[in-house]
């Protein structure tokens, strides 16, 4: 199948729509601490966006397999970076635009790998690996040296700057969202399994 084939095109539209929707709203959520509950030291709305990229990659992995899966990442990646460019700052369109590929990519060699284990276990393993990646990536690149984001601040007894600790609190968060999309992706197994059926 030629990458820029109309065949090619119909099944990459609709997730890298959703790459696409996803990495946009994290772009501009990150920029908003949590202040509810006085959590805008530790925590941005974009730790609760984030995780639902790597649902539509287990999904479409599942769906199509790891090479097509890497190619439409491939798209989503040019899509959400110019968008990214609009929406959001320069330095945050770049920072996620390199976390949200390579991550995306380590989901689904990770994914690949577990693929015939507990149906669970392949989206689950892979989540909690790339989200560290994904963390580690595009808070470094996104704050690191920024003034504001790297105000010294207490973190487990000791202190680290600013953009450390939200990289902290959201990861963890993202653990927990790694959870919570076992159920979506539960959800579209019925139909994955029928529509993979239905070509056979």
């Amino acid at each position: 199948m030629k990458i820029f084939s109309i065949e090619f095109a119909k099944l990459a539209a609709l997730p890298v729509a959703a790459f696409s929707l996803v990495v946009l709203a994290s772009n501009i959520l990150v920029q908003y601490p949590v202040r509810a509950l006085h959590l805008d030291e530790v925590l941005t709305y974009g730790a609760f966006s984030y995780p639902f990229a790597f649902l539509v990659t287990d999904i479409t992995n599942r769906r199509f397999g790891a090479p097509l899966t890497r190619r439409i990442i491939g798209c989503g990646f040019v899509v959400a970076v110019i968008l990214s460019l609009y929406f959001a700052t320069p330095r945050i369109a770049a920072a996620s635009g390199l976390a949200f590929f390579l991550a995306n990519l380590l989901d689904v060699q990770i994914f690949e790998r577990l693929r015939d284990k507990a149906w669970w276990l392949p989206p689950l393993g892979s989540s909690i690996m790339s989200s560290a990646l994904d963390t580690v990536l595009f808070f470094s690149i996104a704050f690191m040296g920024d003034a504001m984001m790297s105000a010294p601040v207490g973190l487990f007894g000791t202190t680290v700057p600013l953009w450390v600790k939200l990289g902290v609190f959201d990861y963890l968060i993202k653990l927990a969202m790694a959870g919570l999309m076992i159920f979506p992706y539960a959800a579209t197994l019925p139909f994955l399994r029928a529509a993979k059926n239905a070509v056979h």
